[in-house]
């Protein structure tokens, strides 16, 4: 038996022609605000919430100074000698998470290779406390000493390292930067489960300061949230503590950049807030709302979880989260040269944009990449 197939009709092509010159149309227009791929949304008074001058949240200098003040068990304060350092980035790391550490230095953070590779100074630097365990931490911290010695990349402070502490890691990381790296063009704070596209990151960063842009602020931006009130959750929040319903607009922890005028000001307005709120994405947004800086989206700072796998995503990333385990298998799938090659031409952008639309539009990849135009077709 046999099936009898209906001849396309000379309109149906023209459909398809139609439709390819209208992508190809939008996607040339795009392709020229590629290089400052950030919501520059108009700013509304939700981005910065309540007013924290003059108010409870607010304490004295010397009172709020006591809470980053805590004596260093490593540091290094040479590692910014340079005079040209592009990037100053913090990696947040638990003490026994060594194995992550190893990772990031085989890939993403080997200085020698972003120097050698990318033209430029980048210092990558972990941001430590102490193991929470009494009878772990000695062991624990002779092994870190022993590492330090070998890679010379550890900033550690004498306080117990714990969720309930990250607040008090973001202002070791700002106030270290502050002191002997005041002088990088850009200050970036990242999760050791971490992937980061440092040719795109770095490429992007240089467009931004070569432009002159000041207030950079941008990652993963979270609008409209509020606190937690329920005692159970570990984002629990207490009224007396945050009395307001709603939180200032603020980027995930897991990873964000800001230019060296945001850093600095960003240090010393935590100086006079009250930094026993332990959520340290939050705590940032109110920073930034008391010096009246906003983040701004990028599409390619990743949410929770992992970004799709597929060099058209590749071509694209700055972040992916959640890499505990496979950080040098994905390092060499995104590096790869022929990740560049794949949405050459306007046959590749056709090709990049369709897989894009069902890796981004899927359900199942919510909290990687929005599924939006920018992120489609550019």
């Amino acid at each position: 038996m046999f099936v009898k197939c209906q001849r396309p009709r000379r309109w149906h092509f023209v459909q398809v022609l139609f439709i390819c010159l209208i992508l190809s149309g939008i996607m040339l227009c795009w392709d020229k605000l590629d290089s400052f791929s950030f919501d520059f949304a108009s700013i509304n008074p939700f981005h910065f919430g309540p007013s924290f001058r003059n108010s409870s949240f607010t304490v004295s200098r010397a009172e709020g100074c006591k809470f980053s003040d805590h004596p260093y068990l490593i540091t290094h304060t040479k590692t910014c000698e340079s005079s040209n350092v592009l990037l100053l980035l913090f990696v947040k790391s638990f003490p026994q998470n060594f194995a992550r550490r190893q990772n990031i230095r085989l890939t993403w953070g080997n200085e020698r290779y972003i120097e050698s590779e990318l033209g430029v100074s980048v210092k990558v630097l972990f941001a430590l406390g102490v193991h929470p365990h009494l009878k772990d931490r000695t062991l624990i911290q002779s092994q870190l000493f022993q590492e330090d010695q070998k890679y010379h990349d550890l900033i550690q402070q004498n306080f117990i390292d714990s969720f309930y502490n990250l607040t008090t890691k973001l202002l070791l990381q700002f106030n270290w930067a502050h002191t002997y790296c005041s002088h990088a063009h850009f200050l970036m704070s990242a999760d050791d489960d971490m992937l980061i596209h440092m040719p795109n990151l770095v490429t992007y960063l240089k467009q931004v300061h070569q432009a002159g842009i000041r207030d950079f602020w941008v990652g993963r931006v979270f609008n409209n949230t509020g606190p937690v009130h329920r005692k159970s959750s570990k984002y629990y929040v207490s009224p007396d503590l945050y009395p307001w319903d709603r939180y200032p607009t603020y980027t995930g922890g897991a990873g964000y950049v800001v230019s060296r005028d945001v850093a600095s000001r960003i240090h010393q307005a935590s100086l006079t807030l009250n930094a026993t709120l332990h959520i340290d994405d939050v705590f940032m947004g109110i920073c930034g709302s008391v010096i009246g800086v906003a983040p701004k989206a990028h599409h390619f700072f990743s949410g929770e979880k992992k970004s799709p796998y597929h060099p058209c995503i590749y071509k694209q990333m700055m972040t992916s989260h959640g890499h505990e385990s496979d950080l040098q298998e994905v390092w060499r799938q995104v590096t790869s040269p022929e990740v560049q090659k794949v949405d050459s031409g306007i046959t590749g952008k056709l090709y990049c944009s369709i897989i894009k639309l069902a890796l981004l539009c899927n359900p199942f990849n919510r909290n990687t990449y929005p599924c939006n135009p920018s992120t489609i077709f550019f």
